[in-house]
């Protein structure tokens, strides 16, 4: 495997929005989908650039801290997605916001998210796990060292995050054992600017990379099993207090069902000092060939 610059601009590249004329809604957006080694975008590229183009549509005032969407289609590689942005209410404290986004003329993704003026008021949160520290962990190139194919690469370099795994990763073995949860610090490989919504986006974009590995793991699968087919279905995210995704954040992880070929996974985000920045709750359709 050649090695490659470890670089944030894939992440980048992916939230540029380019305006357009709207057709269907209020304002309208478009973005280009990166390159992964498979037949069909990451859906972290559409998860990430809808609530990019919402958070354009709303007030200096307010951030994002929800947002609820469906992938209704697979969305080609390298190929510019259309995000039609709906303003559904601004009232004194919150906004409201709708998104579709649109390829080849057809609906692939949709979502909701909702904005508030920040408040002050009492806080709360769970403490965060116990994890070892990201610096004695093995990031991806590391554990793919001397393995070649196109997926190997892309783990390694391609995904503008590092990303280290407890109890290990689910590259090509099941490191750690069958359990039904997991740790992932994650990190972007370089320094982004200096904008709070820019790192909620990085971390809605981060979340979709290992979000379902919990439910592999307690079916005893790798990302490498002959047959295995993944595809995200529905996602959740709230954000709860600002951070920084170029510092090192913990990505807890847990499988919480598994039926009928589709798991719901959570995931909660705390930053290096315990505080709990996101939740996230995904639900994606897993087949294999056992």
């Amino acid at each position: 495997m050649e090695t490659q610059t470890l670089s944030a601009q894939t992440f980048l590249k992916a939230v540029e929005l380019t305006p357009v004329d709207p057709g269907h809604a209020d304002e309208a957006y478009e973005a280009t989908t990166q390159y992964v080694p498979w037949p069909k975008a990451y859906g972290g590229d559409m998860v990430a650039q809808s609530a990019a183009a919402m958070m354009r549509s709303v007030g200096a005032d307010r951030i994002m801290h929800s947002m609820h969407s469906y992938f209704m289609r697979p969305v080609d590689v390298g190929s510019v997605v259309r995000y039609e942005v709906e303003h559904l209410r601004d009232g004194r404290g919150y906004s409201t916001r709708s998104v579709r986004g649109f390829q080849n003329s057809k609906t692939v993704f949709a979502a909701m998210g909702s904005f508030q003026v920040p408040e002050v008021g009492p806080d709360f949160q769970p403490p965060a796990p116990a994890a070892v520290d990201p610096a004695t962990l093995r990031g991806a190139a590391e554990v793919l060292k001397g393995v070649d194919g196109a997926a190997a690469a892309y783990w390694s370099s391609g995904r503008s995050f590092d990303m280290r795994h407890v109890p290990g990763p689910v590259y090509l073995e099941l490191e750690g054992g069958a359990v039904a949860h997991q740790c992932v610090w994650v990190r972007a490989f370089d320094a982004l600017p200096d904008d709070p919504d820019l790192q909620r986006t990085a971390l809605a974009y981060v979340c979709d990379y290992t979000i379902l590995e919990p439910l592999l793991r307690v079916r005893s699968l790798t990302w490498s099993t002959p047959g295995l087919a993944t595809a995200s279905l529905d996602h959740a995210m709230w954000f709860h207090r600002d951070g920084r995704a170029d510092d090192w954040i913990l990505y807890a992880q847990e499988a919480v069902s598994g039926q009928s070929n589709r798991g719901l996974a959570l995931g909660r985000f705390f930053d290096r000092q315990g505080r709990h920045l996101a939740t996230v709750a995904q639900e994606g359709m897993i087949r294999s060939a056992r």
